[in-house]
């Protein structure tokens, strides 16, 4: 399986390559055009871009089915008029994937350099960060530094900024965890956590989920408030002795591979959970394996561009 390609990846690589040999033809039968009409037809023929950011990750298997599953639902409905383009913003996973695998991924300032060298006029970013943090102000700051660069640009929002994103996740993480949800087992999601004022976002998903009935599902993260040790409490107050541990992130990378489902570490949640006295099963999915939160992703690059 290619970097690119992922469950969407044939729809759109299909159908990009039907333009693909579609424009070789057309170029064949034209042989009699200025170079300053084919440097103006060049010109017209440069898309706008849809830039999708996301922090990145080292794990090939997870990054073909979360972040490329986000591209190819974008690219699904707009590779007709956009050119779909990555970028990372961790350089230290762009730096590891070039090392051990020879994958190279543009980090943000690359991929808007290229933009621009490329004649780009209109630019959609769309980050595939789960809320408005440190981060996602890093991007944004970025592209303002743009502003003179391109005739049109536009930023799209996280996957959590408006009220019926939170429920649209809360649904779609719902049904994703159907087969475990049988009234005796706390579902337990495992967020990053941040210093940022959006790390209250973790408590806001947790109301969303009690406000929507949905009170087996328990909110905490790794490196900020709520703690594990908050989750296992409330879990346990709550009179669970199961509990399924799933990343509460995009990806399923080395958090939820090691801070979560390490049992053999004594700081992983997994570990902290058995030794608490819980059946635990680890589920290694990150949301963007779910074609339902992809969808959001979609809608807000949808929004962004209407505001082009």
């Amino acid at each position: 399986m290619s970097d690119q390609m992922s469950r969407r990846g044939f729809m759109g690589a299909a159908a990009t390559g039907a333009v693909a040999l579609a424009g070789f033809a057309l170029a064949g039968c034209s042989s009699t055009s200025a170079s300053s009409e084919k440097s103006s037809e060049k010109e017209k023929a440069v898309k706008p871009v849809i830039l999708v950011t996301s922090f990145g990750t080292s794990y090939n298997d997870s990054r073909h089915i979360t972040i490329g599953a986000i591209e190819d639902a974008i690219r699904e409905k707009y590779w007709q008029d956009y050119d779909i383009r990555r970028a990372f913003t961790a350089q230290i996973i762009i730096d590891k994937l070039k090392k051990r695998d020879g994958i190279t991924i543009d980090n943000m300032t690359e991929a808007l350099d290229r933009c621009v060298e490329d004649g780009v006029k209109e630019i959609v970013v769309q980050p595939t960060h789960l809320m408005a943090g440190l981060e996602y102000a890093d991007v944004k700051d970025e592209l303002d530094k743009y502003a003179d660069k391109f005739d049109k640009i536009s930023l799209g929002d996280p996957l959590l900024t408006s009220d019926d994103d939170y429920k649209k996740v809360a649904a779609a993480i719902k049904e994703n965890m159907a087969s475990f949800d049988d009234g005796k087992t706390a579902l337990c999601l495992m967020g990053h956590g941040t210093e940022a004022d959006s790390n209250a976002d973790y408590a806001k998903m947790q109301e969303v989920f009690k406000n929507e009935g949905l009170t087996q599902f328990f909110v905490g993260t790794v490196e900020a408030e709520p703690t594990c040790e908050d989750v296992i409490a409330a879990a346990s107050a709550a009179g669970y002795k199961k509990a399924v541990l799933a990343p509460f992130m995009v990806v399923a990378g080395d958090h939820a591979n090691n801070d979560m489902a390490d049992e053999t570490d004594p700081d992983s949640w997994a570990a902290k959970f058995v030794a608490a006295g819980f059946e635990v099963t680890c589920l290694l999915q990150g949301l963007g394996q779910n074609a339902a939160v992809d969808d959001i992703y979609v809608s807000h690059v949808d929004d962004a561009i209407a505001k082009l």
